[in-house]
Protein backbone atom coordinates (compact mmCIF):
# COMPACT_ATOMS: atom_id res chain seq x y z
CA UNK A 1 0.00 0.00 0.00
CA UNK A 2 1.61 3.53 -0.77
CA UNK A 3 1.61 5.52 1.71
CA UNK A 4 0.47 9.18 0.86
CA UNK A 5 -0.53 12.16 2.20
CA UNK A 6 -3.70 12.26 1.14
CA UNK A 7 -6.90 13.21 3.09
CA UNK A 8 -9.72 10.82 1.37
CA UNK A 9 -11.84 12.11 4.48
CA UNK A 10 -12.18 15.39 2.99
CA UNK A 11 -13.97 14.31 -0.28
CA UNK A 12 -17.16 14.88 -0.01
CA UNK A 13 -20.82 14.76 -2.19
CA UNK A 14 -22.16 17.88 -3.12
CA UNK A 15 -25.19 19.07 -4.16
CA UNK A 16 -25.79 22.22 -6.29
CA UNK A 17 -28.49 24.73 -5.74
CA UNK A 18 -29.86 26.49 -8.60
CA UNK A 19 -32.63 27.89 -10.06
CA UNK A 20 -32.11 26.75 -13.35
CA UNK A 21 -32.07 22.69 -12.11
CA UNK A 22 -35.41 23.53 -10.13
CA UNK A 23 -36.76 24.75 -13.63
CA UNK A 24 -35.61 21.85 -15.71
CA UNK A 25 -36.19 19.66 -12.79
CA UNK A 26 -33.00 18.08 -12.75
CA UNK A 27 -30.51 17.66 -9.58
CA UNK A 28 -26.66 17.91 -9.93
CA UNK A 29 -24.41 16.92 -7.43
CA UNK A 30 -20.32 17.16 -7.41
CA UNK A 31 -18.22 14.59 -6.13
CA UNK A 32 -14.92 17.04 -4.39
CA UNK A 33 -11.80 14.88 -5.51
CA UNK A 34 -10.61 18.27 -5.51
CA UNK A 35 -10.14 18.28 -1.94
CA UNK A 36 -7.50 15.48 -0.96
CA UNK A 37 -4.34 16.84 -2.18
CA UNK A 38 -3.28 20.44 -3.23
CA UNK A 39 -1.43 19.20 -6.24
CA UNK A 40 -2.17 15.63 -6.22
CA UNK A 41 -5.76 15.99 -6.13
CA UNK A 42 -8.57 15.07 -8.34
CA UNK A 43 -8.11 11.63 -10.48
CA UNK A 44 -4.43 12.25 -10.22
CA UNK A 45 -3.29 9.76 -7.72
CA UNK A 46 -5.63 7.13 -8.16
CA UNK A 47 -4.06 7.16 -11.98
CA UNK A 48 -0.59 6.68 -10.98
CA UNK A 49 -1.36 4.20 -8.02
CA UNK A 50 -0.63 1.38 -9.60
CA UNK A 51 2.32 2.82 -11.86
CA UNK A 52 4.44 4.46 -8.73
CA UNK A 53 3.07 0.97 -6.81
CA UNK A 54 5.48 -0.78 -9.45
CA UNK A 55 8.03 1.57 -9.02
CA UNK A 56 8.39 0.98 -5.29
CA UNK A 57 8.04 -2.93 -5.49
CA UNK A 58 10.84 -2.94 -8.38
CA UNK A 59 13.05 -0.48 -6.94
CA UNK A 60 12.97 1.55 -10.09
CA UNK A 61 12.66 5.27 -11.22
CA UNK A 62 9.62 6.31 -13.46
CA UNK A 63 9.73 7.92 -16.99
CA UNK A 64 6.23 10.15 -17.86
CA UNK A 65 5.56 12.70 -20.44
CA UNK A 66 3.28 16.03 -20.50
CA UNK A 67 3.15 19.75 -22.21
CA UNK A 68 4.61 22.49 -20.18
CA UNK A 69 1.28 22.94 -17.91
CA UNK A 70 0.51 18.88 -17.71
CA UNK A 71 -1.08 18.60 -14.66
CA UNK A 72 0.06 15.40 -14.83
CA UNK A 73 3.67 15.72 -14.64
CA UNK A 74 3.09 18.18 -11.41
CA UNK A 75 1.44 15.89 -9.87
CA UNK A 76 3.48 12.82 -10.49
CA UNK A 77 6.48 14.91 -9.47
CA UNK A 78 5.27 15.56 -6.56
CA UNK A 79 4.20 12.01 -5.60
CA UNK A 80 7.72 10.91 -6.70
CA UNK A 81 8.96 13.21 -4.49
CA UNK A 82 7.09 12.03 -1.28
CA UNK A 83 7.42 8.61 -2.10
CA UNK A 84 11.21 9.25 -3.02
CA UNK A 85 10.96 7.78 -6.50
CA UNK A 86 13.59 9.41 -8.67
CA UNK A 87 11.28 10.42 -12.18
CA UNK A 88 12.17 12.06 -15.37
CA UNK A 89 9.49 14.01 -17.29
CA UNK A 90 9.69 14.08 -20.88
CA UNK A 91 8.11 17.58 -22.04
CA UNK A 92 6.40 18.31 -25.22
CA UNK A 93 8.47 20.98 -27.43
CA UNK A 94 11.89 22.68 -26.66
CA UNK A 95 13.03 24.20 -23.51
CA UNK A 96 11.72 28.13 -23.09
CA UNK A 97 13.45 30.79 -21.36
CA UNK A 98 11.46 30.41 -18.62
CA UNK A 99 10.06 27.98 -17.47
CA UNK A 100 6.38 27.52 -16.83
CA UNK A 101 4.88 27.43 -13.27
CA UNK A 102 4.13 23.80 -13.73
CA UNK A 103 7.77 22.87 -15.21
CA UNK A 104 9.46 25.04 -12.32
CA UNK A 105 7.26 23.42 -9.73
CA UNK A 106 8.08 19.84 -11.33
CA UNK A 107 12.03 21.06 -10.86
CA UNK A 108 11.37 22.11 -7.59
CA UNK A 109 10.08 18.65 -6.93
CA UNK A 110 13.06 17.05 -8.12
CA UNK A 111 11.74 15.79 -11.56
CA UNK A 112 14.67 15.59 -14.01
CA UNK A 113 13.05 17.44 -17.09
CA UNK A 114 13.94 16.38 -20.91
CA UNK A 115 12.58 18.56 -23.41
CA UNK A 116 11.60 17.06 -26.47
CA UNK A 117 10.41 18.20 -29.85
CA UNK A 118 6.72 17.97 -30.95
CA UNK A 119 8.31 15.49 -33.46
CA UNK A 120 10.17 13.34 -31.52
CA UNK A 121 7.35 13.64 -28.59
CA UNK A 122 4.55 12.22 -31.44
CA UNK A 123 7.19 9.25 -31.93
CA UNK A 124 7.28 8.13 -28.11
CA UNK A 125 4.69 4.78 -28.90
CA UNK A 126 7.84 3.92 -30.79
CA UNK A 127 9.10 0.61 -29.65
CA UNK A 128 12.88 1.37 -30.50
CA UNK A 129 12.49 5.07 -29.15
CA UNK A 130 10.87 2.92 -25.31
CA UNK A 131 14.16 0.89 -25.78
CA UNK A 132 16.04 3.14 -25.83
CA UNK A 133 15.01 4.89 -22.81
CA UNK A 134 15.81 1.69 -21.44
CA UNK A 135 19.61 1.94 -22.58
CA UNK A 136 19.73 5.45 -22.09
CA UNK A 137 18.02 5.49 -18.71
CA UNK A 138 18.56 2.47 -17.16
CA UNK A 139 15.46 -0.09 -15.99
CA UNK A 140 12.28 2.60 -15.08
CA UNK A 141 8.37 2.26 -14.82
CA UNK A 142 7.11 4.07 -18.22
CA UNK A 143 3.83 6.40 -17.27
CA UNK A 144 1.97 7.35 -20.08
CA UNK A 145 0.97 10.31 -20.48
CA UNK A 146 -1.97 11.34 -17.78
CA UNK A 147 -1.17 7.92 -17.03
CA UNK A 148 -3.34 6.18 -20.03
CA UNK A 149 -3.31 2.61 -19.88
CA UNK A 150 -4.81 -0.53 -17.93
CA UNK A 151 -2.94 0.07 -15.07
CA UNK A 152 -4.11 3.50 -14.84
CA UNK A 153 -7.83 2.72 -15.36
CA UNK A 154 -7.41 0.06 -12.83
CA UNK A 155 -6.38 2.80 -10.23
CA UNK A 156 -8.96 5.29 -11.68
CA UNK A 157 -12.03 2.87 -11.06
CA UNK A 158 -11.47 3.43 -7.08
CA UNK A 159 -12.80 6.77 -7.43
CA UNK A 160 -16.80 5.20 -7.95
CA UNK A 161 -16.14 3.97 -4.30
CA UNK A 162 -17.19 7.21 -3.14
CA UNK A 163 -20.66 7.29 -4.65
CA UNK A 164 -23.38 4.93 -5.14
CA UNK A 165 -23.79 4.81 -8.95
CA UNK A 166 -27.92 3.37 -8.40
CA UNK A 167 -28.38 7.00 -7.39
CA UNK A 168 -27.64 8.68 -10.40
CA UNK A 169 -28.90 8.95 -13.98
CA UNK A 170 -25.80 10.20 -15.30
CA UNK A 171 -21.90 9.98 -14.64
CA UNK A 172 -20.45 13.35 -15.92
CA UNK A 173 -16.58 13.63 -16.54
CA UNK A 174 -13.80 15.74 -18.58
CA UNK A 175 -11.34 13.84 -20.41
CA UNK A 176 -8.08 14.19 -21.88
CA UNK A 177 -6.94 10.28 -22.47
CA UNK A 178 -9.83 8.88 -21.73
CA UNK A 179 -8.36 6.20 -18.56
CA UNK A 180 -10.47 8.43 -15.74
CA UNK A 181 -13.53 7.62 -17.38
CA UNK A 182 -13.10 3.83 -18.14
CA UNK A 183 -12.12 3.22 -14.67
CA UNK A 184 -15.58 4.90 -13.69
CA UNK A 185 -17.43 2.74 -16.69
CA UNK A 186 -15.44 -0.57 -15.40
CA UNK A 187 -16.48 -0.80 -12.46
CA UNK A 188 -19.76 0.04 -13.30
CA UNK A 189 -20.11 -3.34 -15.73
CA UNK A 190 -21.44 -2.24 -19.15
CA UNK A 191 -24.16 -4.50 -17.93
CA UNK A 192 -25.49 -2.24 -15.42
CA UNK A 193 -28.21 -0.27 -17.14
CA UNK A 194 -28.71 2.41 -14.20
CA UNK A 195 -26.63 5.29 -15.28
CA UNK A 196 -25.03 6.57 -18.48
CA UNK A 197 -21.25 8.65 -19.06
CA UNK A 198 -20.93 11.50 -20.32
CA UNK A 199 -17.12 11.99 -21.58
CA UNK A 200 -16.57 16.03 -21.88
CA UNK A 201 -13.88 15.87 -24.32
CA UNK A 202 -11.17 19.03 -23.10
CA UNK A 203 -9.30 18.43 -26.62
CA UNK A 204 -10.05 19.59 -30.20
CA UNK A 205 -10.20 16.63 -32.41
CA UNK A 206 -10.49 13.55 -30.23
CA UNK A 207 -11.67 11.74 -32.66
CA UNK A 208 -10.49 8.21 -31.61
CA UNK A 209 -12.44 8.37 -28.53
CA UNK A 210 -13.97 4.83 -28.60
CA UNK A 211 -10.91 3.44 -29.79
CA UNK A 212 -9.34 4.63 -27.05
CA UNK A 213 -12.55 3.00 -24.59
CA UNK A 214 -12.13 -0.25 -26.36
CA UNK A 215 -8.31 -0.43 -26.05
CA UNK A 216 -8.38 0.40 -22.47
CA UNK A 217 -11.88 -1.84 -21.21
CA UNK A 218 -12.01 -4.79 -24.17
CA UNK A 219 -15.19 -3.44 -24.77
CA UNK A 220 -17.26 -0.83 -27.22
CA UNK A 221 -18.20 2.77 -26.26
CA UNK A 222 -21.31 1.09 -24.55
CA UNK A 223 -23.04 3.62 -22.49
CA UNK A 224 -20.37 6.36 -22.85
CA UNK A 225 -21.48 9.45 -24.54
CA UNK A 226 -18.43 11.68 -25.85
CA UNK A 227 -19.26 15.52 -25.49
CA UNK A 228 -17.29 17.02 -27.82
CA UNK A 229 -18.55 20.34 -27.96
CA UNK A 230 -16.66 21.94 -24.99
CA UNK A 231 -13.39 22.50 -26.06
CA UNK A 232 -13.33 26.15 -26.15
CA UNK A 233 -10.70 25.55 -28.95
CA UNK A 234 -8.86 23.11 -27.64
CA UNK A 235 -6.24 21.79 -25.43
CA UNK A 236 -5.54 24.47 -22.45
CA UNK A 237 -7.97 27.25 -24.65
CA UNK A 238 -10.25 29.22 -23.13
CA UNK A 239 -12.07 32.30 -24.09
CA UNK A 240 -14.02 34.94 -21.92
CA UNK A 241 -17.02 33.13 -21.93
CA UNK A 242 -15.37 30.04 -20.16
CA UNK A 243 -13.55 32.24 -17.49
CA UNK A 244 -17.02 34.21 -16.70
CA UNK A 245 -18.36 31.22 -16.41
CA UNK A 246 -15.94 29.60 -13.75
CA UNK A 247 -16.23 32.93 -11.74
CA UNK A 248 -20.01 32.73 -11.81
CA UNK A 249 -19.97 28.85 -11.15
CA UNK A 250 -17.81 29.91 -7.87
CA UNK A 251 -19.66 32.84 -6.81
CA UNK A 252 -22.44 30.90 -6.40
CA UNK A 253 -21.41 27.45 -5.56
CA UNK A 254 -18.11 28.23 -4.03
CA UNK A 255 -16.42 25.38 -6.37
CA UNK A 256 -13.10 26.17 -8.02
CA UNK A 257 -12.56 25.24 -11.54
CA UNK A 258 -9.66 24.51 -13.78
CA UNK A 259 -9.86 26.17 -17.20
CA UNK A 260 -8.30 22.92 -18.92
CA UNK A 261 -10.56 19.95 -17.83
CA UNK A 262 -12.88 20.87 -15.03
CA UNK A 263 -14.29 24.59 -15.94
CA UNK A 264 -15.16 23.34 -19.44
CA UNK A 265 -16.82 20.11 -17.84
CA UNK A 266 -19.36 22.37 -15.78
CA UNK A 267 -19.96 25.07 -18.33
CA UNK A 268 -21.11 21.50 -20.45
CA UNK A 269 -23.65 20.18 -17.87
CA UNK A 270 -25.51 23.55 -17.31
CA UNK A 271 -25.32 24.32 -20.88
CA UNK A 272 -26.64 20.86 -21.76
CA UNK A 273 -29.88 21.13 -18.82
CA UNK A 274 -30.84 24.67 -20.34
CA UNK A 275 -31.02 23.17 -23.44
CA UNK A 276 -33.44 20.33 -22.23
CA UNK A 277 -30.48 17.50 -22.75
CA UNK A 278 -31.74 15.52 -19.50
CA UNK A 279 -34.87 14.49 -18.67
CA UNK A 280 -37.14 15.79 -16.10
CA UNK A 281 -35.76 13.74 -12.82
CA UNK A 282 -32.58 12.95 -13.83
CA UNK A 283 -29.73 12.70 -11.43
CA UNK A 284 -26.38 13.68 -12.12
CA UNK A 285 -23.22 13.59 -10.39
CA UNK A 286 -20.26 15.85 -11.83
CA UNK A 287 -16.94 14.16 -11.20
CA UNK A 288 -14.14 17.02 -9.98
CA UNK A 289 -11.00 15.59 -11.54
CA UNK A 290 -9.06 18.50 -9.80
CA UNK A 291 -6.05 20.02 -11.51
CA UNK A 292 -6.44 23.58 -10.33
CA UNK A 293 -2.91 24.04 -10.04
CA UNK A 294 -3.61 24.71 -14.16
CA UNK A 295 -4.67 28.00 -13.61
CA UNK A 296 -1.36 29.53 -12.51
CA UNK A 297 -0.59 30.20 -15.73
CA UNK A 298 -3.46 32.61 -15.94
CA UNK A 299 -2.62 36.40 -15.47
CA UNK A 300 -3.51 37.54 -11.96
CA UNK A 301 -7.11 38.61 -11.00
CA UNK A 302 -8.58 36.29 -14.14
CA UNK A 303 -10.47 34.04 -11.58
CA UNK A 304 -11.76 35.30 -8.43
CA UNK A 305 -10.44 32.01 -6.68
Amino acid sequence: MIKFPIDTEKVTIEALKDELLDSMEVSVDVLRLDKIHLVVSGNKLYKLYYYLEDAIAQNKMTITFGGAYSNHLAATAKACNELNIPCIGMVRGEEPPNLSHTLQFCKENNMQLVFLSRDEFTKLKNEEVIQRFEVQYGPHILIPEGGYGKKGVEGASFISSYYDLHAYTHICCAVGTGTTIAGLIETSNFKLQTSNFLGFSALKGLNDFPDRIKYLLGEEQGKCQFISDYHFGGYAKKTNDLIDFMNAFYSKHHIPTDFVYTGKMFYGVMNLINKGYFLQGSKILCIHTGGLQGNLSLENGTLIF
